[in-house]
């Protein structure tokens, strides 16, 4: 029986990062109605996705300890995020692209730490949580490309008016040197690792909510 409760609430939690990582991600690269303030929500969406992303995949793959879980956790987000901003389209809703697989060279980088130090946890959460903050803002610029004309859709799909406090504010040229992948990566870096961290505890929560 314990097996078994240990083994529901091992799939619960990750069923609900996965969902809570596609909820996250759902904009993630969709400027259409973020042309005001691109360069923000860029680097807000890159690190909300790598934080997702490396708690989910630090729980999955220290619960296995098999190198390779956390590049199929990046696949479950990803096939989520598709059913999900498929939807989306179905309902017309003006997405003329479908997010790209941003998370799995940032997976596999923590796949790779995992098997390269022998599954030394504390190296994983380390080393994993630098690379992955570091590679996913870069690798979520391709969903910037992939927006054919975010101004041309813009005016083709007007916003409603917005209420005071959600008005954009014009973003500060120049500052953090114009760089949004610099400072996705930077904040990443720092705040990958503290997720790292975090997912890798949850397995131990989990055996002693169940002991």
């Amino acid at each position: 029986l314990m097996v078994w409760l240990r083994r529901c609430t091992h799939y619960l939690f990750i069923v609900v990062v996965a969902v809570n990582s596609t909820l996250l991600t759902i904009n993630a690269g969709d400027y259409i109605f973020y042309t005001d303030w691109a360069w923000t929500s860029y680097t807000v969406f890159s690190i909300s996705q790598t934080l997702m992303l490396i708690v989910g995949a630090c729980y999955y793959l220290t619960f296995t300890g098999v190198p390779g879980t956390a590049t199929y956790y990046a696949l479950i987000m990803t096939v989520y995020t598709w059913i999900a901003k498929g939807a989306w389209f179905a309902l017309g809703y003006p997405y003329d692209f479908i997010v790209t697989p941003v998370w799995l060279p940032s997976a596999m980088l923590l796949d790779l730490v995992y098997w390269a130090t022998k599954k030394n946890k504390h190296s994983l959460i380390l080393f994993g949580g630098v690379l992955v903050g570091m590679s996913l803002p870069l690798f979520n610029m391709v969903n910037l490309i992939t927006v054919a004309d975010p101004l041309e859709t813009a005016f083709k799909y007007p916003r409603p008016t917005l209420p005071p406090y959600m008005t954009p504010i014009e973003p500060q040229v120049g500052k953090f040197y114009n760089s949004p992948v610099a400072l996705g990566a930077g904040a990443g870096a720092v705040l990958a690792c503290t997720f790292a961290a975090l997912g890798c505890k949850l397995n131990t929560w989990t055996y002693r909510w169940m002991a």
